[in-house]
């Protein structure tokens, strides 16, 4: 058995528990929380490696084979986002590490804790596991958010945390349902008992598996259930909005693992279930993400309705669902989670050398650094909008030419290319009420901060980087869709013991 499976997720628990039990003080929780952090980077890559061979790992905890027992599953598409987690965590905490983390308690045990709950979440192969990494990465994110206080915080968090918990009361009761019917949580065992299931037990594993949809879609900020988002990471501290930039990814990771493992092609009569709600509500979602983007008042709230905009652009290619546009959705997955971390720490960096104005889009002193920012928010604005010829523009067109042609082409091509258009002016807007419509003088008390600076550009970077890799990244991509959907290899390495 494959040990280093499980480093994922013990890494991150053994340093939270030190961080909260071990009465450490602040130099040594940064170095310890940094190391931990910086640690998954190898690793990450490492389980990359192993899971590029195509084989189908597993772990069974405690030697309980499955189906019974729990287990961790290792294919491309976990390892993956392993190390999209891992890339975009470590600046973060580079980034926070400059005085974020010392505004309020804990910070650093309860990142680790929603590092495990993202690393778990995409790991797990048992259903209700699935749920409890659910619950962990979204009990950290409830602390995270109030990080610093502020009556602002306070109200983003009050509907955040009402909206979750209904949202993880509505997933306890769609487990529960299937578990009841099936005999099973784990996700291998339970698409074979979905393939065969009888007239009578079809129609409430329907309304379970759709009533997994809402909560998935509510995680991934898929429309009408958006609206939580954009205030949480409008108001939350700049590291822990960089760190959220993942957490939508983890609802869409959720749909796609369960809608083509469990209900996909080869679920009789529940196959492809999901497909026919994701394709409307995504090309609104487009619409609404962009529209928010050109109402938003100031930057953080921009880059927030990107996100959404960012979430509807993947659920769009998983309507579609072929091994080419959800390969073009893995790529630009990557792309939108580094690089909208990456905008929310410069817009951070931004509002700091703008002093009371902060984030707002509205006229301000001059910034201190206004050619190496504006540089940079030139390059990230480029990306997110999808212009060439960076990884946003590449992810873009592999998506639209994964659609054969047809009315479903001509509605995505329209709503893609403007949505593009309508983020390009307001990103124009932002830049120019940001960086020409300025003051004379730089606020006194404005400094260079080093360290924040090298974790924006770190995330930023990823842009050019992943054009410079993107024959690599690409070809493993359009493999990782392969493998994921052909559900009977999955099925048969966790079953059959083929992947121990």
């Amino acid at each position: 058995m494959n040990h280093l499976l499980i480093a994922p997720l013990l890494l991150p628990l053994f340093c939270a528990c030190l961080l909260l039990c071990g009465g450490l003080g602040q130099s040594a929780s940064r170095t310890l929380s940094l190391l931990a952090t910086l640690a998954l980077l190898p690793l990450s890559a490492c389980l990359l490696a192993q899971a590029a061979s195509g084989q189908v790992q597993f772990y069974a905890l405690g030697n309980w084979q499955p189906p019974f027992g729990i287990i961790l599953v290792l294919d491309r598409l976990s390892a993956l986002m392993l190390l999209a987690n891992a890339v975009l965590a470590s600046f973060a905490l580079i980034y926070a590490l400059h005085g974020d983390d010392a505004r309020g308690r804990h910070f650093h045990a309860l990142f680790q804790f929603q590092v495990l709950g993202l690393n778990g979440a995409f790991l797990t192969g048992d259903l209700f596991n699935l749920f409890v990494f659910f619950e962990i990465l979204l009990i950290a994110s409830y602390a995270l958010l109030l990080h610093g206080g502020g009556a602002g915080r306070v109200r983003a968090g009050l509907h955040y945390v009402v909206l979750n918990l209904v949202g993880s009361a509505f997933f306890l009761i769609a487990v529960g349902v299937l578990y009841g019917i099936s005999g099973t949580l784990n996700m291998a065992d339970m698409a074979q008992r979905v393939a065969h299931l009888s007239a009578e037990q079809a129609p409430l594993v329907r309304a379970a598996a759709l009533l997994l949809l809402v909560v998935f879609g509510l995680k991934a900020a898929l429309l009408p259930l958006y609206f939580w988002l954009p205030r949480a990471y409008a108001e939350a501290s700049a590291p822990v909005a960089a760190l959220f930039s993942i957490m939508t990814k983890v609802g869409i990771y959720s749909i796609l693992r369960v809608y083509t493992l469990i209900f996909g092609a080869q679920a009789g009569e529940l196959a492809n279930l999901a497909q026919d709600w994701l394709w409307p509500l995504a090309l609104l979602g487009i619409v609404a993400g962009s529209l928010g983007a050109l109402a938003a008042s100031t930057l953080q709230g921009l880059l927030a309705y990107l996100v959404v905009l960012s979430a509807g652009t993947l659920m769009a290619a998983l309507a579609i669902g072929t091994q080419a546009a959800l390969g073009a959705a893995l790529y630009y997955l990557l792309h939108s989670t580094w690089v909208a971390g990456g905008l929310f720490l410069l817009a951070d960096l931004i509002a700091r050398q703008r002093g009371d104005k902060g984030g707002e889009l509205v006229q301000g002193p001059a910034l201190l650094q206004p050619h190496l920012l504006g540089a940079l928010f030139f390059l990230g604005a480029i990306a997110v909008a999808g212009l060439p010829p960076l990884s946003g523009f590449i992810g873009k067109v592999l998506l639209l030419q994964a659609l054969p042609t047809g009315w479903a082409a001509v509605a995505l091509w329209s709503v893609v290319l403007l949505s593009g258009l309508v983020t390009l002016v307001a990103l124009s807007r932002a830049g120019s009420t940001l960086f020409w419509r300025v003051g004379r003088s730089v606020l006194g008390n404005a400094e260079r901060d080093p360290v924040r600076l090298f974790a924006t550009i770190g995330l930023l970077a990823c842009a050019p980087l992943m054009v410079a890799c993107a024959k690599p990244l690409l070809a493993y991509a359009q493999a990782a869709a392969a493998q994921l959907l052909d559900g009977e290899l999955y099925r048969q390495a966790i079953l059959a013991g083929g992947g121990a």
